[in-house]
Parts: structure tokens; sequence; C-alpha cells
């Protein structure tokens, strides 16, 4: 193997190493670093000039915050890929060992797992206290009104969510890493946190988001299409007593439920292999045989959450040197 194709091999499974380590044993980076928080500020800033207000949306004509939310997408995920590209290759000529390092540090912020798994603990924590307490916790973690919720469904929730974004802040990022580099992960990161902020129907935050984030929707979901099947695919190896019970017909028929075309893929998934029931009040059930979800079940899902982190960095460690060589 040439030398300069032997180099790039190690700094890719290097910088997932390194990824993973600090994601584990710091969490996240301070927020005035963080590049997430920075996307973020400016899809606010840029959300309050193209999606129309519930007085002004009457007499705009559907194309227009519609065409100004995908020019908004599109600047800024060119801006996010470019930046990231041009910090990746600057790294180029660096040793391998100081490559893969600083590779690492630039690829943390883009996922997060100890910072999800916290804070799913969090809310199991929060309901030992009271059932308001813990609806007040999950309410950090989901857009869904939780004050009408009992004890399971405040459990349900945080399962939902601990299973959505294993795939929105783990699996996507190292996936679209490995394909695409360090800009893949960082486009990546841009769509989803995008979809999270735009991707509405109706009224939100006193604006109208049904034409101005169909973009930001649509290309949430094209991006996390294949990453949501390998996270569904992960969970599924992470638990090798549920393997023998689960049955793809029905997990596929669940996911379907769900709005979105991704997110009930890792949700059903942990249902049928945890044998809860996971339900939104009002729009879906999953595994509606299953029982009640108890504190035990909130554990399990951190457990089986943990190990498909660990089997996707494997495989993107694989990946990584292999599609490197190729």
């Amino acid at each position: 193997m040439p030398a300069v194709l032997a180099d790039t091999a190690l700094v890719i499974p290097l910088a997932v190493l390194v990824a993973l380590a600090v994601d584990r044993l710091w969490g996240e980076p301070p927020v005035r670093w963080h590049p997430v928080v920075w996307m973020g500020r400016y899809l606010g800033w840029v959300g309050q000039r193209i999606a129309p207000t519930p007085a002004e949306a009457p007499g705009l004509p559907a194309w227009r915050p519609a065409l100004l939310g995908a020019l908004a997408w599109l600047a800024g995920a060119g801006l996010v890929g470019a930046l990231a590209w041009a910090l990746g290759t600057g790294l180029a000529g660096a040793p391998v060992w100081l490559n893969g390092l600083l590779l690492g540090l630039l690829l943390k912020p883009l996922l997060a797992w100890r910072m999800l798994a916290d804070e799913v603990r969090a809310v199991e924590q929060a309901l030992s206290a009271g059932l308001q307490a813990g609806r007040d916790r999950l309410a950090w973690l989901v857009s869904r009104d939780v004050n009408r919720l009992d004890e399971a469904q405040v459990r349900e929730s945080a399962m939902e969510t601990l299973a959505e974004n294993l795939n929105d802040s783990v699996v996507a990022p190292l996936f679209w890493f490995v394909v695409a580099g360090l800009p893949g992960a960082a486009v990546y990161r841009f769509a989803n946190t995008a979809d999270a902020m735009w991707g509405y129907r109706g009224e939100r935050g006193g604006r109208i988001w049904t034409w101005a984030g169909c973009w930001a929707a649509r290309a949430d979901d094209a991006l996390s299409w294949l990453p949501a099947r390998i996270t569904a695919a992960l969970l599924w190896l992470a638990a090798p007593a549920g393997r023998a019970a689960m049955d793809w017909s029905r997990v596929r028929s669940d996911a379907a439920l769900t709005p979105s075309p991704n997110s009930g893929w890792p949700m059903a998934t942990l249902a049928h292999l945890a044998g809860v029931r996971l339900s939104k009040p009002g729009h879906y059930v999953l595994h509606p045989a299953g029982r009640t979800a108890q504190s035990a079940d909130v554990a399990l899902a951190l457990r089986l959450g943990g190990r498909a982190v660990a089997l996707m960095g494997f495989v993107a460690l694989v990946l990584g040197a292999v599609g490197a060589v190729a």
C-alpha cells in the first residue's frame, strides 16, 4: 500500500476514536465554541426573515417562503461545508497522529451520545421526585406538550427521544463523516438542526413554517434515510436477548405510523426489543401489545444505545479504513 494511502487509512479511524473518546470523557464543549450552537443562531436569525407571521401568510404565494427557505438552507449548508472542508484540508499536511487527533476534536461537537444519555437519565431521576418533576425535565428534551403525560408516558417519550437521537446525534454524523469526511458530518448536523428548528407544519414561535421549512424537512429526511435504518440494525445487534422475538414486519408497519419516514425505525425497533409500548398521545402507538414502560426499561434502552454507539464506532473504523484505501 502506498504511504499516502496508508496514512489516510489511519487518519479517519483515529479521528473517530478521538471523537468518541472525548465525548465519553468530557461531553460537550462550551456553548460559545459549539458549532451546532452557531448553526442554531444562524437558523434562528434567518428564520425570522423567511417564515411569515400569521398576519403576513394569507397574502403570500406559497412559492415565496418555500424558495426563501431553500435558498437560506443552501447558503447555510454551503458555508458550513466550506468551512469544514477548509479546516480538514488545512490538517492534511500534518503528521498522521496530529491530523487524526485534531480532526477528531473537530468531529466531536458534531456528535453527542453522552449528553443524550445524561439527559434521559435525568428524566428518570426526576421522576423519582414526582411526576411533575419528570415532566419538567422531559420538556428539556421534547417539543411536545408534557403537561398531560402520566409517568409511563414520560418514560415512553424519553425512550423515543433516545432512539431517535441515537441516529440524529451519533450514527448519522459518523456515517456521513465516513462517506464525505468532516464536511459530510457538518452538513448533516446543519440539516438536522434546520429540520428541528424549521421543519414544522403550521405555526411555531409566531411564524408559519408549512412552506418556509419544507426544504429543510425534506433534506433531513433524505440525509437520514439510510442512517436511521442502520441505527435500527445496530440496536438489534446490541440486544442478543431480544433478537429471536423480533418481527421485522411489525417493526416496519409500526415505523410507518410516525410522521417522519426515518425516526420510526429506531423507535419501533427499541419498542419491540424492550417489549414495551411507545407512543405519542394522539398521534401513534408503537408495539401496542407491549407492556407499560418501567424504570428498568429506560435503563435497558440506555444500555442498548451505548452498545449501538460502540458498534457504530467499530463500523466507522472499518469502513473509514477500507474507504480510504479503496
